[in-house]
């Protein structure tokens, strides 16, 4: 009998606990609303492949799981946290490089490629760059970066923390330079 009158007053303790909660008062937020589409994206597309022209000539291939255009931030962007893969074409749509990331923003005013997280490129020369974040300067054709960066040549390999390119990775000036050189025995 006791065990019922304990387990009886239990119940009506948590019973009368949520008429409490649910009684007061109503005009109450517990967060502001979103009232505005500022920080949401306008547009989100799902398994993007797309061809970008500049002044009517196609300068990019782009690969996306997604697209998201964020119009109303200042800056306005777009995000691609999905992971991206992106060619750099010449006039006759030939690739000049290839990059590849985790995560890509553009920042459209600034024409400015953001590429973090495991950035891979490889220019028409077969090397390859690696590096964990990458920028593309579409107004100025150039690639730079303050990380640490390994390019894999024919036959050695160069790391540095940071470098400067032009925008199909031709010709580039690495900073703190180390690296693997072959040396050839003259004896």
């Amino acid at each position: 009998m006791r065990i019922r009158m304990y387990l009886a007053t239990a119940v009506l303790a948590v019973v009368s606990s949520f008429f409490c909660l649910s009684c007061g008062n109503k005009d109450k937020q517990l967060g502001p609303a979103i009232t505005s589409r500022d920080s949401t994206s306008v547009v989100t597309t799902c398994g993007v492949d797309m061809l970008i022209s500049e002044n009517g000539v196609i300068r990019y291939h782009v690969i996306a799981e997604e697209w998201k255009y964020f119009d109303k931030m200042k800056p306005p962007f777009y995000s691609l946290e999905k992971g991206v893969f992106l060619e750099i074409l010449d006039s006759l749509m030939n690739p000049e490089s290839v990059l590849r990331a985790d995560t890509a923003y553009y920042m459209e005013d600034s024409e400015l490629w953001h590429l973090i997280h495991n950035v891979h490129a490889e220019n028409t020369k077969k090397e390859e760059f690696d590096t964990q974040e990458l920028f593309v300067n579409n107004r100025s054709d150039k690639m730079y970066s303050d990380s640490l960066i390994r390019i894999k040549q024919d036959k050695q390999i160069i790391v540095g923390h940071g470098f400067t390119s032009n925008g199909n990775l031709t010709e580039y000036t690495i900073r703190k330079t180390e690296g693997v050189f072959p040396v050839t025995d003259t004896k």
